[in-house]
C-alpha cells in the first residue's frame, strides 16, 4: 500500500481545516489535506460574524476572498410584529472588526481550499478516512479515494476539521448528545428581485414569527437570497405537500417576507436540516485536536458556526506547532476551556433566544445603548471578550436584564 509521511494531517477543507493547515504551513510545517467531498459543495452557515476575519487574516485568506464580490454585512436585523431592532457591528462594546461577509458557502469554501493549495498545501478530494492508529501522538491514517485506492498517510499530528463528518468522534466514539431541544430548518436560495435595496442586504434579517420559530434572510451579492424557516420538527407537520409547497405556505404566514418571496423563484428545492447539535466527549487526544463543528455544533441562530470553527482552528493551529517545536501544550487549558468559554456564551444567547429572554430584550421601547452595545459584541462573534460584562456573566446577566426591563415596564403602565 502507498505511503506517505507529513507532519500534519487535516481532515477537512472547509472554514476550520484550511484555516489550521494554512497557519501550521506558514510556520515550515509539512501539511496535507483529505477531503471526502468535491468541492464546491453546498452547505449552510452563510452568514459570517465578525471575528471570525482575525482568523481568516491570519491564514492570509482575506484578499482571496475580497475578489468573490462577496456581500458585505454590517449588522444584523431582529424582527417581530412589525417592531425592528437594529444591531450595526461598528457600534459593538469589544474593538475589533465590525463588518464581514455573507457567502454561498460552496463559493467560499472552495476559495479557501484554492488558496490553501496555492500556498503549497495538497488538498485530496474525495478521499475518505477509513481508519486512524496512534502510537503514541504519532499516527497511520489509511484513506481511500473516488476509485476506491487505498493509501496511508503517516503523521506527527492530526487535525480533525472535519464538519458534520466528525470523523475522530465516529472512530473513536467520542459523540455524546447535545442538551439543546432538537430542531429543524427548511431552506432554499430565492432570486430575490423584490430586494428594497435602501434596507438591504448589509445585514441577515431574522423574523419571530412566533415563539421559538424563526425565519432566516440572508441576501447575497449575486442577487440570491437564503432563506429558512427554523422550529421543532412537530411544527412543520401542519404544513403539507411537497418541501417547496410547504416553505411557500409558511412564507404566505409571515407578513414581513409574504409580498417579497410571494412569487420568487427557488434555485433548488428546499432542503431539510435537522438535530444538528452535538458535541463530544474531549475536544482532543494524544495526537489529535478536533476543531470546528466536531466538537460542537450550537444552532444556527447567531451564526456562531463558522466563527467558531476559525478561531478554534486558529488557536488549534498554534498549539500543535508549539507540540511540534517539543514543547508541552495543557490542551485543557489551553484548548479546551477556552473554546468551552465561547461554546458556552453562543448557548446562553441560544437558549435566551428560544425562551423569550432576548424578545424581551431585543424589542424594549427604551434600550439602553451601552447595554445594547455589549450584546452587539457577542453577535458579532466577540464571545471571548472577559472586560465585556454580558460575555462574563452570559449564564445570568440576561435573564436579570429582561425582568429589570419587564419591571420597568410594569411601573411605567
Amino acid at each position: 500500500m502507498k505511503q506517505e509521511s507529513v507532519d500534519v494531517l487535516v481532515i477537512g477543507a472547509g472554514p476550520a481545516g484550511t484555516v489550521a493547515a494554512s497557519i501550521i504551513n506558514k510556520a515550515g510545517y509539512r501539511v496535507k489535506i483529505v477531503e471526502k467531498l468535491k468541492f464546491p459543495r453546498f452547505v449552510i452557515g452563510e452568514s459570517l460574524l465578525p471575528r471570525c476575519m482575525e482568523a481568516l487574516d491570519e491564514a492570509g485568506f482575506l484578499e482571496a476572498v475580497k475578489e468573490n464580490g462577496f456581500q458585505e454585512k454590517f449588522g444584523a436585523k431582529f424582527v417581530k410584529n412589525g417592531k425592528i431592532c437594529d444591531y450595526f457591528f461598528a457600534d459593538q462594546f469589544t474593538k475589533g472588526w465590525s463588518w464581514t461577509w455573507q457567502v454561498p458557502r460552496e463559493e467560499f469554501d472552495l476559495t479557501l481550499a484554492e488558496t490553501v493549495a496555492d500556498m503549497g498545501v495538497p488538498v485530496n478530494y474525495e478521499t475518505t478516512v477509513t481508519g486512524i492508529v496512534f502510537n503514541g501522538s504519532d499516527s497511520v491514517t489509511t484513506v481511500e479515494d473516488a476509485s476506491g485506492n487505498q493509501s496511508q498517510i503517516k503523521a506527527r499530528f492530526i487535525v480533525d476539521g472535519s464538519g458534520y463528518g466528525r470523523v475522530i468522534p465516529r472512530l473513536f466514539d467520542l459523540d455524546r448528545p447535545s442538551d439543546l431541544v432538537p430542531r429543524k430548518a427548511l431552506f432554499t436560495h430565492a432570486i430575490d428581485t423584490k430586494r428594497s435595496m435602501d434596507d438591504e442586504p448589509n445585514r441577515i434579517t431574522i423574523i419571530v414569527h412566533q415563539k421559538a420559530v424563526w425565519i432566516w434572510v440572508i441576501p447575497f451579492s449575486n442577487g440570491k437570497t437564503s432563506l429558512g424557516f427554523v422550529a421543532s420538527p412537530e411544527f412543520f407537520d401542519d404544513y403539507k405537500g411537497t418541501a417547496e409547497e410547504q416553505l411557500r405556505a409558511l412564507i404566505a404566514t409571515q407578513p414581513y417576507i409574504a409580498e417579497r418571496f410571494k412569487d420568487a423563484e427557488m434555485v433548488f428545492e428546499p432542503r431539510v436540516l435537522q438535530s444538528w447539535s452535538t458535541t463530544t466527549e474531549k475536544f482532543y487526544g494524544d495526537g489529535f485536536v478536533l476543531t470546528g463543528n466536531v466538537t460542537e455544533f450550537l444552532d444556527p441562530v447567531f451564526s456562531s458556526g463558522v466563527t467558531l470553527a476559525t478561531v478554534s482552528s486558529q488557536l488549534a493551529a498554534h498549539l500543535v506547532i508549539k507540540k511540534l517545536k517539543g514543547e508541552d501544550v495543557d490542551w485543557e487549558e489551553e484548548y479546551t476551556k477556552p473554546m468551552m468559554q465561547g461554546v458556552d456564551t453562543f448557548r446562553s444567547y441560544v437558549l435566551a433566544w428560544y425562551d423569550g429572554t432576548l424578545d424581551t430584550i431585543f424589542f424594549a421601547d427604551k434600550p439602553k445603548q451601552d447595554i445594547k452595545n455589549m450584546i452587539c459584541s457577542v453577535l458579532a462573534g466577540y464571545v471571548w471578550d472577559q472586560e465585556n460584562p454580558y460575555v462574563k456573566n452570559h449564564a445570568t446577566a440576561l435573564k436579570k436584564l429582561a425582568r429589570m426591563i419587564e419591571i420597568e415596564k410594569e411601573f411605567s403602565v
